[in-house]
C-alpha cells in the first residue's frame, strides 16, 4: 500500500492504473513512474486542473435506424480538435459504441481498446497530444420507429432524434436539424414543468402591471404571451427552419417525436 500511495503521489494517476503499473515493474516505483509516463497517464493526471473547453460532438446512427448513439469529447484547444489524431480517435470510439453498444459513458469508457481500456487510450493520447482530453458526455437513444442523426457546425451541435413510426428517416432528419438549430427545450407544451409555467407567468404579470395594464387585461393578454413562450421552448410549436409559414406539428403531421438529445459545445 506504501508504495501505491507514493506512486500516485509522483504521478497524480489512478489507483487501478498504479496497481497495473506496479504489477508490471515488479514493485519498482521508478520503473512504474516510467511505464505510466510512456503510456501518457501521469502526464495527463497532472493536467487534470485544466478545462478541456474545444472539442466535437459525434452522432452516428445504427444501418435500421433504430439506435442512434452520440458523444461529445473535449481537447483544450481548438488545432488539437481539428487534428488527425483527434478526429480518428473520436471516430474509433464511437465506431466502437455502435459495435459494443455500452449503455452509459463509465461503460464506454471501460470498453477494451488497444489492448487496454478507452480509458486507457484517452490517457495515452493526452500525453502523446499534451493537452488534456475528457470524453465528456455520451448517450444512446433507441426507438421501434425511426431515430435519425444530425451534425452542425463541422461537430459543434449533435442531435438525436426519435419518432415513433417506422421509415421515417427523412422526417426524423428534418426534425434533428430544427432542433440542432432552434434549441427547443420540450417537445409540446404538456411537456412543460408547471413550476416553470408559474414562474414564465408571474414574470408576465409583473411586466404588464409596471406597463399600467389593469387586472382584468392581463389576463385577456396571458394567453398569447404564454402561446409566444411555447413558440421559442416548445419544437412542435416552433416555426419550421425551411419554412417559416408552417410550424413543426405542421411537418410531422401524425408522426410524433417520442425524445430527442442535444449535445452543443
Amino acid at each position: 500500500m506504501e508504495k501505491l500511495k507514493s506512486l500516485r503521489d509522483k504521478t497524480g494517476a489512478g489507483i487501478a492504473d498504479c496497481k497495473v503499473a506496479l504489477d508490471e515493474a515488479g514493485g519498482d516505483i521508478d520503473l512504474a513512474v516510467e511505464i505510466l509516463r510512456k503510456k501518457g497517464i501521469a502526464k495527463a493526471a497532472k493536467r487534470s486542473g485544466r478545462e478541456a473547453r474545444e472539442g466535437v460532438v459525434k452522432v452516428a446512427v445504427s444501418e435500421d435506424a433504430k439506435i442512434g448513439y452520440i458523444m461529445e469529447i473535449n481537447a483544450e484547444t481548438d488545432f488539437v480538435t481539428r487534428g488527425e489524431k483527434f478526429q480518428e480517435f473520436a471516430q474509433r470510439v464511437l465506431n466502437l459504441a455502435m459495435e459494443k453498444q455500452p449503455e452509459d459513458l463509465a461503460e464506454l469508457m471501460s470498453l477494451p481498446y488497444d489492448g487496454g481500456t478507452v480509458r486507457d487510450s484517452l490517457g495515452g493520447l493526452s500525453g502523446v497530444i499534451g493537452e488534456k482530453l475528457e470524453i465528456k458526455r455520451y448517450a444512446v437513444l433507441s426507438s421501434d420507429g425511426t431515430v435519425a442523426a444530425y451534425s452542425h457546425a463541422g461537430g459543434k451541435i449533435g442531435v438525436l432524434a426519435a419518432l415513433d413510426k417506422e421509415g421515417q428517416s427523412d422526417i426524423a432528419y428534418d426534425a434533428a436539424m430544427q432542433i440542432a438549430a432552434a434549441n427547443p427545450k420540450y417537445i409540446s407544451p404538456e411537456d412543460v414543468a408547471s413550476a416553470e409555467l408559474e414562474k414564465e407567468k408571474e414574470i408576465y404579470r409583473e411586466q404588464l402591471l409596471k406597463e399600467g395594464k389593469p387586472e382584468e387585461m392581463i389576463e385577456k393578454i396571458m394567453p398569447g404571451k404564454l402561446a409566444k413562450y411555447y413558440e421559442e421552448v416548445c419544437l412542435l410549436k416552433q416555426e419550421y427552419i425551411k419554412d417559416d409559414s408552417k410550424r413543426m406539428e405542421d411537418i410531422l403531421g401524425g408522426v410524433k417525436v417520442e425524445k430527442f438529445i442535444r449535445y452543443s459545445l
